[in-house]
């Protein structure tokens, strides 16, 4: 924040301004000041900030606590904007560059977050681009956001990959090309590009358009309740309800429904659907679906399945 002679001269109001500043640097995980929605789509041609992956007391291994910077190209939002990942002043890409687990043995992941909660621009990790940066998605030739805010931070589990090669034996579904991605449920908006230690709880199976796109449901290490949630029943219980309306809002989002006080209403058609009769599968299942998007990951950048396009740099 900006000094001057003024807020010296008025103690109170440099008191008020530091403390407002604080508890905006530390929203979220505490490893970049969150910018409001409005200045997420000012201009910006090129900063760097810090992304830590900080130490979250037992739970994380040692190979976790290396930190990242991210750098912003272009004005956003436009085509051109990148964010690009770095690690001691070298790209690194956050798909092929971050380990998946920050202790497997806990089920912690690292999460990539692309997406704050409420927030509408559906950013992603861009896996056809090298150093795999994150930009917007384009849909019929313009930036796409979503019809209504994300309720939740939103991202992908690194060094994870959906196979679409490769036919689920229950679902009957082919993977849909991406990450797994990752649906972090704690109460503080995490700013895009932070790499987040996440207790991995949950998934749900979403078939989009015919392919499986694993949605895997958990919470930061940093937020508040997470020392006391450490199963799927704990999570629901800590955050009741979310679940469930994390379901929904996949199913609906694509759809010709609106979503009017908190509810979805007039769906003709455009839903997704879920398999496993819409059930939440555990975080014993959760574990093993990241671990086989592992070994699928694997046989990729060994050359064992076609990259189809897919930069493995």
């Amino acid at each position: 924040f900006t000094l001057n002679i003024n807020m010296l001269l008025r103690p109170t109001a440099f008191a008020a301004l530091l403390l407002a500043t604080s508890v905006d640097a530390f929203s979220g995980v505490g490893v970049a000041p969150l910018r409001s929605a409005t200045a997420l789509r000012s201009p910006i041609c090129v900063h760097a900030r810090s992304t830590l992956v900080a130490p979250q007391k037992r739970h994380v291994a040692m190979g976790a606590r290396m930190g990242y910077t991210t750098e912003e190209k272009g004005a956003f939002p436009s085509e051109e904007y990148r964010m690009f990942f770095k690690s001691d002043g070298a790209n690194v890409s956050p798909w092929h560059g971050i380990d998946t687990w920050a202790d497997k043995d806990a089920g912690v992941v690292n999460a990539i977050i692309e997406i704050s909660k409420n927030t509408r621009p559906k950013m992603e990790v861009a896996t056809k681009e090298e150093f795999g940066p994150i930009k917007q998605d384009m849909k019929k030739g313009k930036l796409r956001d979503y019809p209504l805010d994300i309720f939740w931070n939103y991202g992908m589990i690194p060094k994870t990959w959906e196979n679409p090669k490769a036919e689920h034996p229950e679902l009957k579904a082919f993977g849909d090309n991406d990450p797994v991605d990752i649906v972090e449920i704690g109460s503080a908006s995490i700013p895009r590009g932070s790499v987040v230690q996440v207790k991995a709880l949950g998934t749900l199976a979403m078939i989009d358009e015919g392919e499986l796109d694993w949605k895997v449901i958990g919470v930061s290490l940093a937020d508040p309740k997470a020392a006391s949630i450490n199963s799927l029943d704990d999570l629901d219980k800590a955050f009741p309800g979310q679940i469930d309306e994390i379901r929904e809002w996949f199913r609906n989002y694509k759809s010709d429904g609106k979503f009017v006080d908190g509810k979805w209403g007039g769906i003709t058609e455009g839903q997704n659907s879920f398999g496993f009769d819409d059930k939440c599968l555990d975080a014993a299942h959760t574990k093993k679906v990241i671990e086989e998007t592992q070994g699928e990951y694997d046989l990729l950048m060994a050359g064992k399945v076609e990259a189809d396009g897919l930069s493995l740099k």
